[in-house]
């Protein structure tokens, strides 16, 4: 849909503090040992804190997170799949899965997630993709629908390859996506779990290598990952008081990708608050149908929109209401009208869709059928005056022939 600007409707929101990327100064931004490193809203996609955000990294095992929620997704957590060899030999970490043994895709996305099993994520990709190269090609499809356009996958485990990388934005991305889907929320947030398997000499005890579960308070997820490549990689996401962060830190060293992460979560945590720009419903402007029966039509926003301000420092935030002004009646209630566009400092922080809040009726006079009606009434007004001319004339006929039989 085309927009074209309307009028300004600017909202002076005291109180509310700036949160613009990359974060000012006067917040006082955590030190990362990380390369590259991001903090984000689950919730509204925000950026806290980006240190080299697009800068190419390899993922590690980070990468499994992305294998199980195409798993999640594609796949059912009952279905039985058959080990292939190739799942048996993988190097790295693995739960030691036999060629030919049968496990269900559940518990190989719990020993993917949890014990970050690289012989299941094999086991994964050729159940689900038909192969690995079968797999990859899904995965990178998925990516891209995610948005993480900075990212390519070459295999289902994150094992070093010049070409599988990806950045730390993205894989705040995404992350984000995979936390929105409930089984997948469970599984990162697992900290021990019993899977089923023939062998009772094989692995089945699974602990979850992710350390933040037992030390950090609200950590609810999602995945570690190493390599000598890659360094210590690890994205988190951590809940308080009704907040919920995704911080993704890449080619670390050693403990400090414990550090890392808690110094990004604790200054997102504690640093900003959030604060609702818009609220769902709010009637913010009116904008004119063309052919409507009113002059204008109610127009309100369809959803709410949040935001992170640091507790630092303050602005004034304006918000710009870009209408379509080539909306025609009749219109449904609900249908796009516009957005909501929200600015700082000449920053866009974001935007609410605008949508028609009642129906728009067409003007009776701008419908087809009133038209058809007004044609049709002077078609017969002519026919009726026309027969009303004949049957006049006829009748002077008649009696002009009177008189002249008459006389």
């Amino acid at each position: 849909m085309r927009f074209k600007t309307g009028l300004w409707v600017t909202l002076t929101i005291l109180s509310l503090l700036m949160a613009i990327f990359p974060v000012p100064a006067s917040a006082a931004a955590p030190a990362v040992t990380g390369e590259a490193a991001v903090l984000m809203d689950f919730t509204n996609g925000q950026v806290l804190f980006e240190k080299n955000p697009e800068q190419r990294m390899y993922p590690a095992s980070t990468t499994k997170i992305i294998t199980a929620i195409i798993a999640l997704e594609s796949g059912k957590i009952n279905d039985m799949v058959t080990i292939p060899l190739e799942a048996s030999i993988v190097e790295g970490s693995a739960i030691g899965l036999q060629e030919g043994e049968q496990i269900s895709l559940g518990d190989l996305i719990y020993a993917l997630m949890l014990n970050s099993g690289n012989d299941s994520a094999i086991a994964i990709a050729c159940h689900l993709g038909g192969s690995v190269e079968g797999f990859v090609k899904m995965m990178n499809k998925k990516a891209a629908e995610i948005g993480a356009v900075n990212t390519h996958f070459n295999n289902s485990n994150g094992l070093p390859d010049p070409d599988h990388y990806s950045t730390a934005r993205d894989m705040a991305l995404i992350a984000r996506y995979a936390m929105r889907n409930a089984q997948f929320r469970d599984i990162v947030a697992t900290k021990i779990q019993v899977i089923k398997r023939n062998d009772p000499e094989a692995q089945t005890f699974l602990g979850n290598h992710n350390k933040m579960l037992w030390n950090y308070d609200g950590a609810i997820g999602v995945k570690t990952g190493y390599t000598d490549d890659a360094g210590q990689c690890l994205v988190t996401a951590a809940v308080r008081d009704g907040r919920e962060l995704i911080s993704v830190v890449m080619k670390s060293e050693g403990t400090n990708i414990w550090s890392d992460s808690s110094a990004l979560l604790d200054y997102g945590f504690t640093d900003f608050k959030t604060v609702t720009l818009a609220e769902a419903g709010k009637h913010i402007t009116d904008i004119p149908l063309k052919f409507g029966v009113l002059e204008n039509t109610p127009v309100v926003t369809a959803g709410a929109m949040k935001y992170n301000v640091p507790l630092t420092g303050q602005t004034e935030i304006t918000s710009k209401a870009v209408l379509n002004e080539n909306l025609k009646a009749p219109a449904k209630a609900g249908i796009k009208a516009g957005e909501l566009a929200f600015y700082a400092d000449g920053r866009e922080l974001g935007r609410v869709d605008l949508v028609l809040r009642d129906d728009a009726v067409r003007k009776t006079t701008a419908q087809w059928w009133f038209w058809l009606l007004i044609f049709a009434a002077v078609a017969l007004a002519v026919f009726l005056l026309l027969c009303y001319n004949d049957i006049r004339r006829r009748r002077l006929i008649i009696q002009n022939r009177r008189k002249y039989y008459y006389y």
